[in-house]
């Protein structure tokens, strides 16, 4: 399946609209009888985290305990413990080796930049056309993961299956049944999507690197402005489309009335409108049309502050399909409500910017979330008619852990004590909680999930609750750049230096793509957890760039020794009395498989506490190596060595004895159907 780039990567846009079909095809019925398996995959579980749940609040958490009556069993999780990765360790029953995805970011080997790990993009073109427009050609992406999905071989066997928001199915894969995208979805506008801040006080030192801030005017009660969606491929500035937005406010009633895509919603002071269903034309006449959703949120009145989700596929008429076979998407849309199609649905990035507080950004997932439990009803539905397999997932333990964590460690550098004793009654439904116990009520808050599982299953389904990896705190950040800056391995170019401080007023952004003289560098980093060697035949010359980029590392013994070097040096390196690097894994050793060349020679594995920072995982070269996580970035996280975060598997059957891991699991599946592991899958039967 082929798709265009827009779709995956924001600062490319050849969106061929036109030439995706929403082919409607009917489903196949269930060819035989199956055993009967439920797979519910739930993000971010914590073995520890859930038995001190389960101790401290055994009321709350009496489902937790049917589910783990045969224990709560560490499941191991990938290198790196990146979603994408790991999601695709369960997917394919292989490790990164295998299927040739190891981090959410991989590196451009020409030109070092960032470019995206879960597909391959095609270098967009055109034939210019008077007045500004041009006729777009190319640009298209496909999967870049490899391997089988485990639900193509169940299709292949004629099994029934219905695989709802599997993280890094997009492109979506087809199953016996209904398959769903998940995380990795882009909005229509970006890969991740970008909110909208309508404001008419802004901040001037306000920076959003993941939205937009709209400065707008009042005038008699009334702002009119636009809301962008999609860079048209069909005009030779990459424009964006836009519609018109028009917010009347009433202060005496405390609310406004908000008109776009010709229709008017009401919304009150602090409350989120429904979904709103919109069309950007790319052409004029309507002859490209691109459909999506949005919400809102009313923040304030005086002074206007409204927020706009990103702007997200439209179920009922995707852009790019959603869902295998197309029409499920819009199926389900009719039968259970507008939802969010983004991949990462809790907008992370409206709080890191300050632009959503933490208790807007509870709210919103809370909407997240009623949009899962009407989709896992529907789920249901289907599974008891047509039996086989059934996996739903759900994000939100965590996205909002990841945002929220710092309140629940009273010694991250950004814990507010004062606010970690607020109530959070009103969002948790729990006597006396706190924003120092939300992560604990993120726990809770999934009790009744997984008693709904349990109990549509019955005796005879068989019930594995599973997360891909666990988390811990991320107190302090290190950057590898300015970590390989000052050992000797990267080295600038004459004249260059690294960022300066924050607080500097001549701060501004150095990175590898600019500032590093590659004839003497020897090592960069890029991804969350990779470090590169600058390898000769590997590392090539950029022709658009009168210096000479290749590689200068000789592959063998010199690779080796330096790997040597570096990982003994990032193995001794304290932070005080502390390690932040707990391990470094070679991908020669770590990884089987047809694409072990690809991996980052070395995968840095971070001890609690630590990780590699933004910045740096971007290519930047921050001013100093360690610092204080402060904000505008993840609180929690699980972006360490694999030990520090294991997932969970829980099972309604008894478990093996024996460490598992996630690929594990994709054989255990197979196991419960008859059907053997494919070549190159790496796991073991996990169920008695």
């Amino acid at each position: 399946m082929r798709l265009p780039r827009w779709t995956v990567w924001p600062a490319l846009v050849a969106l061929l609209a036109f030439a995706i079909p929403g082919v409607l095809r009917h489903e196949p019925a269930a060819t035989k009888a199956a055993p009967r398996v439920v797979v519910l995959g739930i993000d971010g579980v914590d073995p520890v985290l859930l038995r001190e749940a389960l101790a401290r609040f055994p009321e709350a958490t009496r489902n937790w305990a049917r589910a783990a009556a045969n224990g709560i069993h560490p499941l191991r999780t990938s290198v790196p413990p990146q979603s994408p990765v790991a999601w695709s360790n369960f997917i394919t029953g292989r490790d990164p080796g295998g299927h040739g995805i190891y981090d959410f970011i991989h590196r451009d080997p020409l030109t070092r930049l960032p470019i995206p790990s879960t597909v391959k993009a095609e270098a967009p073109r055109a034939i210019p056309l008077p007045a500004g427009w041009q006729f777009p050609l190319g640009g298209d992406a496909e999967s870049n993961r490899s391997g089988v999905a485990f639900w193509t071989v169940l299709k292949q066997h004629g099994i029934p299956a219905d695989v709802w928001r599997m993280p890094a199915n997009f492109p979506v894969e087809g199953s016996e049944g209904w398959s769903f995208s998940g995380m990795m979805t882009p909005a229509i506008d970006s890969a991740y999507g970008k909110y909208t801040f309508y404001t008419t006080a802004p901040d001037p030192a306000a920076i959003a690197n993941e939205g937009r801030i709209v400065a707008v005017r009042e005038f008699d009660g009334r702002v009119d402005t636009q809301l962008s969606g999609p860079a048209s491929p069909f005009r030779q500035d990459g424009a964006a489309a836009t519609i018109p937005l028009r917010v009347l406010l009433d202060r005496e009633a405390r609310a406004a009335a908000i008109e776009v895509g010709g229709r008017v919603i009401v919304v009150r002071e602090g409350g989120w409108t429904s979904w709103v269903q919109v069309g950007f034309d790319l052409l004029p006449l309507g002859v490209a049309p691109v459909a999506g959703i949005v919400r809102f949120h009313l923040k304030r009145l005086d002074p206007l502050e409204l927020y706009a989700s990103p702007v997200n596929i439209d179920p009922t008429a995707p852009v790019a399909p959603v869902s295998e076979p197309t029409d499920a998407s819009a199926q389900a849309a009719r039968q259970a409500g507008l939802y969010y199609t983004q991949g990462m649905p809790e907008d992370v990035n409206g709080v890191k910017e300050g632009v959503l507080t933490d208790r807007e950004f509870l709210d919103q997932a809370e909407l997240v979330h009623r949009e899962g439990l009407r989709l896992l009803d529907l789920g249901f539905r289907r599974w008891k008619e047509r039996g086989g397999f059934l996996f739903f997932y759900f994000s939100g333990v965590d996205l909002c852990g990841h945002m929220l964590w710092r309140h629940h460690d009273a010694e991250h550098p950004n814990h507010d004590a004062r606010m970690a004793l607020e109530s959070t009654e009103s969002w948790s439904h729990r006597g006396g909680s706190t924003w120092k116990d939300v992560i604990f009520d993120l726990y809770l808050r999934m009790d009744p999930i997984v008693g709904r599982v349990l109990d549509e299953a019955g005796a005879d389904g068989t019930v594995i609750v599973m997360s891909d990896h666990g988390f811990a705190s991320y107190r302090r950040k290190f950057s590898l750049n300015t970590w390989l800056l000052e050992n000797g391995y990267l080295v600038l170019k004459a004249g260059r230096e690294r960022e300066r401080p924050e607080s500097d007023p001549e701060h501004g952004y150095v990175t590898i793509f600019d500032a590093v003289d590659w004839s003497r560098t020897r090592a960069y980093g890029m991804g969350f957890n990779g470090l590169y060697l600058n390898l000769a035949g590997r590392e090539g010359d950029d022709p658009a760039t009168p210096e000479d980029e290749r590689g200068i590392v000789a592959p063998g013994s010199e690779a080796e020794a330096l790997l040597d070097e570096i990982e003994a040096k990032l193995l001794a390196l304290r932070d005080g009395d502390a390690r932040p690097v707990l391990r470094c894994d070679r991908a020669s050793t770590a990884y089987r498989g047809e694409r072990v060349a690809e991996a980052p020679d070395l995968v840095v594995g971070y001890d609690a506490n630590y990780g590699n920072s933004d910045e740096s995982s971007l290519g930047r070269i921050p001013h100093e190596v360690l610092a204080d996580n402060l904000g505008g970035t993840f609180q929690g996280s699980h972006l360490m060595a694999p030990e520090v975060v294991p997932g969970i598997l829980l099972s309604t059957r008894a478990v093996r004895k024996g460490e598992h891991g996630l690929e594990d699991l994709t054989v255990e599946i197979l196991k419960q159907y008859g059907i053997a592991p494919l070549a190159g899958m790496r796991g073991a039967p996990v169920l008695e």
